[in-house]
């Protein structure tokens, strides 16, 4: 009798302990594990945006910030975990106000161009769900639409530049949703280096701050 509970009793023992580890492991995996590395994430975007209008030294213009949008497709193809080749075709609508002319009239412009995204995308490894990300790039867009309005006067087509280059920097956090699906937040400032006028005063530039939310698949 006493040999049968003491062999219960290790029974008992031996299976408290084999509970506790499950229970341990699992917990450890739901706040330290990651999902399967993918080589190719594709995803679709909306990117509220700021913009405004860049003048040279010397050129006394009273300018705004304008709230645009962009809207569009992602691809990341990975090189290694944590590092990836990201690019994409995005629709971005920017727009800017500025006063120009003697009476001072304030005029807004606004430019939609169809994008294309090229750059270098830095992850962190995934910890709790979510890795951080920075990324480093150029954009290349086709203007497809433009307009301004004038104040007072209404709005009309305006001559703007055909093409737009811009140096975009930024970053953000992955946040891991699933397997295969995950959604990313994060910030890209947009610093365009071609002039958007053909006959504007002071040969303008422009830039934009975006806000990203993107889902990829």
């Amino acid at each position: 009798m006493a040999l049968n509970f003491r062999f219960f009793t290790k029974i008992t023992l031996v299976v408290c302990l084999l509970v506790g580890f499950t229970k341990s492991s699992s917990a450890q995996d739901y706040y330290g594990s990651t999902y399967t590395y993918k080589p190719i994430s594709l995803g679709i975007t909306f990117a509220p945006n700021v913009s405004w209008h860049r003048y040279g030294a010397g050129v006394d213009i009273e300018k705004d910030w304008e709230v645009g949008y962009g809207y569009g497709l992602l691809a990341d193809f990975g090189l290694s975990e944590n590092y990836y080749f990201s690019t994409g075709f995005l629709i971005n609508n920017i727009k800017s106000s500025v006063d120009v002319g003697p009476e001072q009239l304030s005029t807004t412009y606004r430019t939609q161009y169809a994008e294309v995204p090229i750059g270098l995308k830095l992850k962190s490894t995934q910890r709790y769900y979510r890795s951080y990300y920075g990324q480093f790039g150029f954009t290349g867009g086709i203007r497809i639409a433009g307009d301004k309005e004038v104040e007072d006067m209404g709005r009309e087509d305006f001559e703007s530049k055909t093409f737009r280059l811009g140096l975009a920097i930024g970053g953000g956090i992955e946040w891991q949703l699933d397997h295969k699906l995950s959604m990313v937040t994060g910030l890209t400032f947009n610093n365009g280096f071609t002039e958007i006028l053909d006959d504007g005063y002071g040969k303008p530039k422009d830039s934009y701050l975006a806000f990203n939310f993107a889902i990829f698949f």
